[in-house]
């Protein structure tokens, strides 16, 4: 089963100076953080904070081409967690056919913000996310946000 979730906001993990991008259920209720790269929060945050760019970075550059050849990014999949991997995929359409890409969640998220394109989370991934999501504990897991200190991505916590 697919649950459809937003990105709430982007922070910086404490302990290991680590970004991550926060989802959120369109209720609130249920919350995956995933840790990502710095290139990938800045490229998100940007975003997220439509920060007018001179010249396309790789995620703009991405849309382009999408947008140039014709696909449509139909949605964005958070699949599944390995070995504390994240995996998703892309789902483009074109004349009624549909083709699956592997992606990291970052870059599918980044893409996603992008062509306002749907992001969604399998709900295995959430019941496999439990360990790492603070032990299931949501207010353990705001309060830590919190705490952290002003970021450039300090604007998008919870």
């Amino acid at each position: 089963m697919l649950l459809q979730m937003k990105v709430s906001g982007i922070a910086l993990d404490p302990f290991t100076n680590t970004p991550i991008v926060i989802l959120k259920d369109e209720t609130n209720e249920r919350t995956l953080p995933i840790w990502i790269g710095f290139m990938e929060a800045s490229s998100i945050a940007m975003e997220l904070e439509k920060t007018p760019r001179t010249r396309p970075i790789t995620h703009d550059l991405v849309k382009n081409l999408i947008d140039k050849l014709g696909f449509l990014v139909s949605k964005i999949e958070v699949t599944d967690l390995l070995n504390d991997t994240f995996y998703a995929r892309m789902h483009l359409t074109k004349d009624s056919e549909e083709y699956i890409l592997d992606a990291r969640p970052s870059d599918a998220i980044a893409i996603a913000l992008r062509t306002d394109s749907p992001i969604f989370v399998n709900e295995e991934v959430l019941q496999k996310s439990k360990s790492i999501d603070i032990d299931d504990d949501k207010e353990k897991l705001e309060k830590l946000l919190e705490q952290m200190p002003e970021s450039n991505f300090g604007k998008y916590k919870m």
